[in-house]
């Protein structure tokens, strides 16, 4: 833990309790914060304020007033959409070191989709006026906001063509192939979501989920660790997707 002087060490917001006074958040390691100035630095450390949500609690909801940006510090949020039957059909997954409440916040807009938590997170506020500063005066965060703007357009499309597959397996398997990454150990899915999540997400059911993981476990193609999945043979899975 580093000490107090450290710019880009945020504390949490007081009274915190007892148990949460030497939280600090290292400012540096999100990424779209991480090449501002010490200076840049300290006063988004003055702005910031720390928010604590247990598992399944709404951290954003559709329709709220876009009044600020917000970073995920720590576990696992979900961006949901509710159909108009009451559905709630997952978007994606967040995980620590994302910003979210981007797109209400530029075009001064409501939110277009909640944030639910998957797990218990930690999740940090910057009030909307600092948030356009940055946007507009630091290279740093423009350029990557323009960067993220331009993959999630470009994952935004991929996902739709991935919900027009008829064939549900080929739907599991295409999901499998846009969420993996290259990690020093293999081919990945970090943070794998529940069955039941990703079922929200492709629309399909939760046992069609289950059952498509295990059978591909059985041919040796994925392995299931806690919290995410191995992928063993990445062409194998690949030519399920495209055969």
């Amino acid at each position: 833990m580093s000490s107090s002087q450290d710019p880009s060490a945020a504390p949490s917001a007081a009274p915190p309790p007892a148990e949460e006074r030497q939280v600090q958040i290292h400012l540096r390691k999100i990424p779209l914060l991480a090449g501002l100035s010490d200076e840049e630095m300290l006063k988004i450390k003055g702005e910031l304020r720390i928010r604590q949500y247990a598992k399944r609690e709404v951290v954003l909801h559709k329709g709220g007033i876009g009044d600020g940006l917000l970073f995920l510090l720590s576990g696992q949020l979900q961006v949901i959409d509710v159909t108009e039957d009451g559905r709630a059909i997952g978007l994606r997954m967040l995980a620590p070191g994302d910003f979210f409440g981007e797109i209400a916040l530029i075009n001064n807009s409501t939110r277009s989709a909640s944030v639910v938590a998957m797990t218990e997170v930690l999740v940090a506020f910057l009030p909307a006026p600092t948030a356009m500063h940055l946007f507009a005066h630091s290279p740093s965060v423009a350029s990557q906001m323009l960067r993220h703007l331009a993959q999630k357009i470009q994952r935004d499309s991929e996902f739709r063509s991935l919900l027009s597959i008829n064939n549900t397996a080929k739907r599991i398997y295409t999901y499998l192939v846009l969420m993996k990454r290259e990690a020093p150990d293999g081919t990945v899915v970090e943070n794998l979501p529940t069955h039941q999540d990703i079922a929200n997400m492709i629309n399909t059911s939760r046992e069609t989920v289950t059952r498509a993981l295990l059978a591909l476990a059985q041919q040796g193609i994925v392995q299931k660790e806690p919290h995410r999945l191995v992928i063993k043979n990445p062409e194998a899975l690949q030519k399920l997707v495209q055969g």
